[in-house]
Formats: structure tokens, sequence, C-alpha cells
């Protein structure tokens, strides 16, 4: 039992390593020219042992997005608990992607890929480990509770819908630019959904 956690331990150890590494020689280098050769290197390990850890060069990627969707999900739970209103949170958990992605702006175009992978088996690994509409969903649905949004689309068409746009638009500032930062883009962006999921007042 003991022998079986130090060896689980041992693991884990070795994929945070190379998770470490290979982040950090997407950033210097670029993640095209990264290949999982220079991964496994500087890692001090085998190309063999990191495909054990990472069946494809992506996946890692999809560790950086979960990690990054994890703390949106925690942030989101934190202020609803405390009581802000729904549309807040969702403009504060908006706003903290919108910076994380422009600051590893060149990791947008492979995870975006991912998530649109042709292949369906990568593609729907990419949907779970990046659950952005979740996170969304979680936040509006206390204003669906409260009959704050429109009826004839369900809560997880709208938090797909949004998250998907989400997507689209950072690829676009990603891969062309804007004067704008990602954030500012973004904040302009929630603003235009926001007005077609909420319920409008009779004319």
């Amino acid at each position: 039992m003991d022998s079986l956690s130090l060896r689980e331990r041992q693991k884990e150890k070795r994929r945070t390593r190379i998770y470490n590494v290979a982040i950090d020689l997407f950033k210097r280098g670029g993640f095209q020219t990264t290949t999982a050769t220079d991964i496994a290197k500087a890692s001090n390990v085998s190309r063999g042992t990191f495909f054990n850890y990472y069946p494809y060069k992506e996946a890692v990627l999809l560790d950086y997005g979960s990690q990054i969707m994890a703390r949106l999900r925690d942030l989101a739970e934190t202020r609803l608990r405390e009581g802000h209103d729904p549309q807040q949170v969702l403009a504060e958990v908006w706003e903290r992607l919108a910076e994380e992605s422009g600051q590893e702006r060149d990791l947008i175009p492979p995870l975006a890929y991912e998530v649109m992978n042709p292949s369906p088996d990568r593609a729907r690994t990419a949907y779970e480990a990046l659950p952005l509409s979740r996170v969304i969903g979680l936040i509006l649905s206390p204003m669906q509770q409260a009959g704050q949004l429109r009826s004839d689309l369900s809560l997880q068409r709208m938090s797909n819908l949004i998250a998907d746009t989400y997507l689209i638009i950072a690829l676009r500032w990603s891969a062309y630019g804007t004067e704008r930062s990602l954030a500012e883009e973004m904040r302009l962006t929630l603003s235009f959904l926001m007005q077609g999921v909420l319920v409008r007042p009779p004319a």
C-alpha cells in the first residue's frame, strides 16, 4: 500500500515536472516550434515517457486551460455565495479569463483548435477539460430561476453560445489583433451577448 502510494506520488511529481517544463518552453520558444522531444529532453525523461503522460503535445495545453477554468469556477462560486449580483459575477469572471488569455496570446490558437479538432475524441476531451460553458451556466442559473433570462433557449444552449463566442473572439484577437486589449474586446462582446439572453420588458 505504501509502495503504491509512493509510486503514485512519483508519477504525479514527474507529470508536474513535464507540465511545468512544457509550458515554460511554449512561452519562451513558441508552441509550434517546441516539439515533444524538446519537452522530454528538458524534463530529463524519454520521449516515450512524455507520451505516457500526454498522448499529444496539445494535451499539455488542456491541463493549462483546465487550471484556469478551475480558478474561474472557484471565483464564481465564491462571489455567488457572497451574494453578488450574477451579472457582476459574470463580468468579473469574463474579465479575469480575458486577462489570463491575453497574457499568453500565442497559446490561444492551439487551444482553440483542440476544441474544434476534427477528431471527435480530441474535441470531446478538450470540451471536458475547458468547461467554460459550465462555469457560465453556474452563474446564469440564479438569473434563470429569477425569470431574468429568455425562456425560448435552454440554459445550456445560452451558456454554450456565450462560451463559443468567447472562443471565436479570442481566436480572432490572437490571430489579427486590434487596437483594443482582449479584456476590452470581451467587455464589448459580453455587453452585446447579455442583451440577447435577458428578458425584454414588454413594449
